[in-house]
Order: structure tokens, then C-alpha cells, then sequence
């Protein structure tokens, strides 16, 4: 047997072309309108659309989704007047009493006290990020505020300048 001999068993059968008329009804199985029923449909991988959101997921353009920062667990003076006089208060007080739950590893960063509600009792508050109302109120009551640089504030070319310059001393 030679190549030119070869035939196959069954003839080529083409591909039913639908949508065209014939025997399946006006629609041809391709259903009323949208864009599979058109010719030469083809639908966008649903992946693509996904891949397309990721930067705005992550946060560019504009797009603030979710803050990879740890936020400071919030407590409020009203809170702190149920405490006994003279009480000082850090984060690890806080956290034994179960007022706060310190998250991340730096403790000072980790609570942030508000001003909200009244304190008639004298405390003293020591490495928590302390409000501008809540740190009126405290020492208005009599108490103290010592807040150590808790990370709020970045230091300036000043503090930079005066830091190099005594470490070369």
C-alpha cells in the first residue's frame, strides 16, 4: 500500500454552522439577543478582569482598600475614670485589666487614649499615644501625661543633624 492509496473509512464531516435559519427555531439554540448569540462571539477569560483589579487592590491610584499599618487599639477616658487614684497606666497595665489587646510589637504604639467622657480622678499615663483633648482633660484632673516618642511623629532634619553630630563626638 502506497500513501497516495490511504482513504479514510468516514468522509469529513464540517462543523454545524447555527444561527443561520434551519431546523432549531429562529434562534438556532443560541437563546434572545446578548453577546453569545452574535457571530463570532468569544467571551474575555473571567482571570483577566481579576489580574486587571490587583493594583487597585493593592492600593495604587488612589485605591485605599486595606492599610498594611497596625492601627493603635482606641480606649477612651471614660474608660480610665472607673480606675482607682493615682492609677499609671501603660499598655501592659491596660492589656492585664482586658481594656486593650496590644497588637504588634511595640507596645508604645499600641493604644491611643481619646478624649471622650469625663475624668474627675488624678492619673498617670505613661508610653500611650495620648489625643490633644483626652491630654487636656488628664492633666486638668491633676494627672500626668509622659508619652515616649510613640512612632507618631517622624523626626526633622534638626533632630537628624543634632543625633549625627554627638554620635561623632
Amino acid at each position: 500500500m502506497q500513501a497516495h492509496l490511504l482513504r479514510r473509512e468516514t468522509k469529513n464531516r464540517g462543523k454545524k454552522r447555527i444561527g443561520r435559519g434551519g431546523k432549531r427555531g429562529t434562534y438556532s439554540g443560541r437563546g434572545i439577543k446578548g453577546q453569545k448569540a452574535r457571530s463570532g462571539h468569544k467571551i474575555r477569560p473571567e482571570i483577566r478582569d481579576v489580574i486587571k483589579k490587583i493594583p487597585k487592590k493593592r492600593g495604587e491610584h488612589g485605591g485605599k482598600l486595606h492599610s498594611i499599618v497596625t492601627k493603635p487599639a482606641i480606649i477612651n477616658l471614660s474608660v480610665l475614670a472607673k480606675l482607682p487614684v493615682g492609677t499609671i497606666v501603660t499598655p501592659e497595665k491596660l492589656a492585664e485589666l482586658k481594656f486593650v489587646r496590644i497588637v504588634g510589637k511595640d507596645p508604645a504604639r499600641s493604644v491611643k487614649i481619646l478624649g471622650d467622657g469625663e475624668l474627675t480622678k488624678a492619673i498617670t499615663v505613661r508610653g500611650c499615644i495620648v489625643s490633644g483633648s483626652a491630654r487636656a482633660k488628664i492633666e486638668k484632673a491633676g494627672g500626668t501625661v509622659t508619652e515616649k516618642n510613640a512612632g507618631t511623629e517622624k523626626p526633622g532634619k534638626k533632630e537628624k543633624a543634632e543625633k549625627s553630630a554627638s554620635a561623632k563626638k
